[in-house]
Order: structure tokens, then sequence, then C-alpha cells
């Protein structure tokens, strides 16, 4: 299954913003996202606490959502 971090990129470097899977070494995938508004989960009452079990719960759906054919629910 693929995990997703976020990151920023700065100066030819890419810092994590929180930690990876335990693993020794992997392949990754880096993908630049255009600058814009996040998601401000605060602003929405929505605190690190209910985040992470937000997060934990729909990451069962992250395999579903990766396949190559639900790329059909991205056009507008």
């Amino acid at each position: 299954m693929l995990t997703t971090i976020r990151g920023v990129y700065r100066d030819g470097k890419i810092e994590l913003l929180e930690s990876g899977p335990p693993v020794s070494e992997a392949q990754v995938i880096v993908t630049f996202l255009p600058a814009g508004p996040s998601v401000d989960l605060r602003n929405l009452g929505i605190g690190e606490a209910q985040a992470a079990g937000l997060r934990s719960r729909l990451r069962t759906f992250a395999e579903d959502w990766d396949r190559p054919d639900m790329d059909v629910y991205d056009a507008e």
C-alpha cells in the first residue's frame, strides 16, 4: 500500500513534515503541488487528535482511491 507524507521542498531539499514508514530503503515519488490555499483544519474546528483519527479511518479507502480507473471521478 502507498503511504503519503506531506513535506516542503526548499533550497533543493525535501523536508518531511511527519515520520515515514519504518523501512530502511524505498522508492519514492515526489509530486509538486500548486501553490494555493490549503485546508486549515483548526479553522474548521478539527484538532490534531480528531484529524489523526480521520486519517486513520480514511486510510482504509486509499487502495481504492489510488486505482487508475478512479481517475474518471477527478474530471470536472
